[in-house]
């Protein structure tokens, strides 16, 4: 089988090393697209696989119907919101994502954003610290639970909400569960964001939950721009100056938002939760492994269009 890799952003030639040999051991050929700057470089590149590992990379409808081969298509991280999965079912395609292999890069950017905010973006003046402070998680996931884990190593309290994970699951991290959303953003001086972008999470998050929050709270984004309702970010910014938004993903009115609020609001130029070292190779290799036991033994554990 042919595996193609196409990233845009490349991954790491280790990481890219590592796939090859999954892949040659697997008995399949790995072809590369780097740096591709043109779509129709990436329709002439998946006219012959019969596997396809992205990044953040668009598989669209378009991208689908030039890979008549196409069995598997694989996005090397946790979100997929890149993945045409409707598209992808209708042609029988199996589509996947790697669940867990960034994780711990998200989680320790979301804490570095923490201090980042709490010292003035390192600028003179007097901070604060994050001993003591209450810390709400959206999402008990896989990259909320390390937030948490890595929060108690800071002294600070912690509670968390998610309808999808037992309460019991959470209290035994030695978590407090909220019995609702208004409560964890009640209760919490800093709420970090693990929610996926879906139609049931687009723009959730906004006055409701924001304007609940205690005096000079800060509210994290390391998941998805499109769940944050950005007109009324502003709205309760605007009423409530001592709030704050720090965010890995710009928002579309991001320069109004730092015009109109300087040092209360950070962005990082690009999304930078994923950009370590240690999780390039991780989520290529664990791509890689996917596609070779799929083909082996028809493993579909991460499938994501049942």
């Amino acid at each position: 089988m042919n595996i193609l890799v196409a990233t845009e952003k490349p991954f790491s030639k280790v990481a890219v090393d590592q796939i090859r040999e999954i892949a040659e051991k697997g008995g399949h050929k790995l072809t590369t697209l780097e740096k591709y700057t043109d779509v129709k470089q990436l329709y002439d590149a998946v006219a012959d696989a019969d596997a396809l590992i992205v990044r953040s990379d668009k598989v669209t409808r378009e991208v689908i119907a030039a890979a008549p081969k196409l069995q598997i298509v694989v996005r090397a991280g946790a979100g997929f919101d890149n993945l045409d999965l409707a598209a992808c079912t209708e042609r029988g395609i199996v589509a996947m994502n790697t669940p867990g292999q960034n994780s711990n890069a998200v989680a320790e950017l979301a804490i570095g954003f923490m201090i980042y905010i709490s010292r003035n973006q390192f600028t003179a003046g007097t901070g604060s610290e994050l001993k003591g402070k209450t810390l709400g998680i959206q999402a008990y996931g896989n990259v909320g639970r390390l937030v948490a884990e890595h929060a108690k190593g800071f002294g600070m309290n912690i509670i968390a909400f998610d309808p999808f994970v037992p309460a019991e699951a959470i209290k035994a991290d030695g978590v407090e569960v909220a019995a609702t959303l208004e409560e964890l953003y009640e209760k919490s001086n800093f709420l970090s964001l693990h929610i996926p972008a879906t139609e049931q999470t687009k723009k959730s998050i906004g006055y409701h939950l924001l304007s609940r929050m205690p005096k000079g709270a800060c509210l994290v984004n390391t998941a998805r721009k499109e769940v944050i309702h950005e007109e009324e970010l502003v709205q309760v910014l605007t009423e409530r100056e001592d709030l704050k938004y720090i965010t890995d993903i710009a928002a579309s009115n991001q320069a109004e938002l730092n015009e109109k609020f300087g040092k209360r609001v950070f962005a990082t130029p690009k999304k930078m939760g994923a950009e370590t070292a240690e999780a390039n190779v991780n989520a290529g290799v664990a791509a890689a492994n996917q596609i070779c036991d799929f083909f082996a033994t028809g493993n579909r554990k991460f499938q994501l269009n049942k």
